[in-house]
């Protein structure tokens, strides 16, 4: 028997081959479909609003939406469109990004991301769960009333090192991680996670771990794939001081080592990975966000990935 919520990262290239994914990964019985917002990836709203013309019950993911370029109004509108096609179907995936991309990619000053972050989560919390807010603060001015009233909708931030975490103890309806080794979730993020909720005098939210996943055995293909797709994140100031923090010291010089990619990639046969996978409640995750991994050549790894997390899914 498995309680853990079985998810999938579905983006393709386009906005159709996206939505079809997420129908595929309905038909596979997995759980929820995520998308990733970054660059100039297709609008997660307008996808998830077709693809609910598409699917009955599976859950739509956004990890993340970036904050800084949209004003939390602007979020809600999108976020609400989708809970009336949807309802009660969108977690809102939402987090300030990093610098290079807010100020490289969009020219907006990446400026204390927790304070601004903070402001986001209480206007969007307001308009979501009462249909109304009216806030004026250090970052945002925000006042407005929805037509649609209450929501349906999911709640949820990013976080990567332990303020973040404690931020969405604190405030959000899940805390969403990205290539953490599982060891750092459990000794670093999970604390922080339940000193946020404490002090907030709240439950503790549940822990959305992300983790790459490859079913196959070829484990040069499978670093070979994983630098390919996760190879940038040692180069992100961020991320390279959390896998610093989680014992890669070579990540201080921008690396992706074998010894790194075997610590966060889950791999193997379909039992292996099953098996490791299964593991996650011991390390604090509640829900597994699965990114496949796919060897070189390999045109078979998604639907095998696919097909592996949704027999981990029927399980529960």
């Amino acid at each position: 028997m498995n309680d853990l919520k079985v998810g999938m990262h579905v983006l393709q290239a386009t906005a159709q081959a996206t939505v079809d994914a997420i129908v595929a990964a309905e038909r596979a019985g997995i759980e929820a479909a995520w998308l990733t917002v970054g660059g100039l990836a297709p609008d997660p709203f307008a996808i998830f609003g077709a693809a609910a013309q598409h699917t009955q019950k599976i859950l739509f993911g956004t990890s993340i939406v970036p904050t800084f370029p949209r004003h939390p109004l602007a979020m809600a509108q999108g976020a609400i469109a989708v809970d009336s096609l949807a309802p009660g179907r969108l977690r809102l995936g939402v987090g300030p990004s990093h610098k290079p991309a807010i100020e490289g990619m969009w020219g907006i000053p990446f400026e204390r991301p927790l304070e601004h972050l903070r402001e986001y989560l209480a206007i969007l919390r307001g308009v979501l769960e009462t249909g109304s807010v009216a806030h004026e603060g250090k970052r945002f001015t925000a006042r407005a009333q929805s037509p649609a009233g209450k929501t349906g909708v999911t709640l949820m931030a990013s976080a990567l090192r332990p303020n973040g975490f404690r931020v969405c103890g604190e405030l959000a309806d899940g805390a969403i991680s990205w290539v953490c080794p599982l060891p750092y979730l459990r000794d670093v993020a999970v604390p922080a996670l339940r000193e946020g909720a404490e002090r907030a005098g709240r439950p503790v939210p549940p822990l959305i771990a992300h983790v790459p996943v490859s079913v196959s055995e070829d484990i040069e293909a499978v670093r070979a794939g994983a630098r390919r797709q996760i190879g940038i994140y040692p180069r992100v100031p961020f991320y390279s001081q959390m896998f610093q923090d989680a014992g890669f010291p070579e990540a201080a010089n921008g690396e992706l080592s074998d010894r790194m990619i075997d610590a966060l990639v889950v791999h193997g046969t379909p039992e292996q990975v099953k098996t490791r996978l299964r593991e996650l409640p011991q390390f604090g995750a509640q829900e597994l966000l699965a990114m496949a991994v796919l060897p070189p050549g390999d045109g078979e790894a998604m639907a095998r990935t696919m097909a592996v997390l949704g027999e981990l899914a029927a399980e529960a």
